[in-house]
């Protein structure tokens, strides 16, 4: 009898080429299919909350996927760990309903970008902070994050998502947003930037996250930061409604997808 799985795992994301299955390259989603095929003989695609990019980490993605295997959850986590590589980590497999999916279920999720800010960053945490230490203000940084608070048209801060493309195109709508939505409309319910020690720290949470968003969206309110916009330019960029309006993108490797909320 099959089992619907609800698997939680963290990962560093500089070793891989994103979650998503992408042939030739090493991938989260590969990496995991590939040792839930050697555990149990069954060829499975788990699926994820959401895809991450390249170099981008998680401390709490999850994946769902149906087995026939009767492996015990706990036993799973624990073999799964066994073969998965040491950057990727399984904290927690649980059964679900039958009607649950990582991404589709997911009701808001939590993203966090870390900046380090001293002069010299140190080599044991250069794949996980994004290092700028140049003047800043960061107080015009802080409250330039609070415009993007509330429902929005957040089209300024979306990457061109050719996959998400391909599926309008076929007609299956269904499937081009996380909740069966085809707009760029998110309703952001947390966004806030934190000095800690030595490092900015950028918290948000929201509904549903487009391609490439939380990374449009710091680089956005870095160029607040550094003068080139001013703090009321952030509330413009989102009427535009147009990529071309916003900031550049933050590198990937201060990213972490932190929770999913069911």
């Amino acid at each position: 009898m099959s089992r619907n799985l609800k698997i939680t795992l963290a990962y560093d994301g500089s070793e891989f080429h994103g979650w998503q299955i992408q042939p030739g390259l090493r991938t989260v989603q590969g990496t995991l299919a590939e040792c839930l095929q050697r555990l149990t003989g069954e060829e499975v695609l788990p699926q994820g909350s959401g895809r991450t990019d390249a170099g981008v980490h998680a401390w709490a993605q999850v994946a769902s996927v149906r087995l026939e295997s009767p492996i015990p959850e706990r036993n799973l986590v624990i073999a799964l760990n066994d073969v998965l590589p040491a950057s990727v980590r399984v904290n927690g497999v649980e059964v679900v309903a039958d009607d649950f999916h990582a991404r589709h279920s997911a009701k808001a999720k939590t993203y966090r970008y870390r900046i380090y800010r001293k002069d010299i960053c140190p080599p044991f945490l250069v794949r996980y902070v994004f290092h700028d230490p140049y003047p800043m203000n960061e107080e015009a940084l802080i409250r330039a994050s609070e415009h993007i608070v509330g429902k929005h048209d957040f089209t300024s801060f979306a990457a061109s998502d050719p996959e998400r493309s391909a599926r309008m195109a076929e007609g299956r709508e269904a499937e081009a947003s996380h909740f069966g939505i085809t707009t760029n409309v998110r309703t952001i319910h947390f966004s806030q930037w934190m000095r800690t020690g030595e490092e900015l720290v950028y918290t948000v949470r929201g509904d549903g996250f487009l391609h490439h968003m939380v990374r449009n969206l710091v680089g956005t309110f870095l160029q607040v930061g550094r003068g080139a916009l001013q703090i009321e330019d952030v509330s413009a960029i989102l009427d535009a409604c147009n990529r071309s309006a916003a900031g550049p993108t933050a590198a990937a490797c201060g990213l972490y997808l932190v929770s999913v909320e069911y």
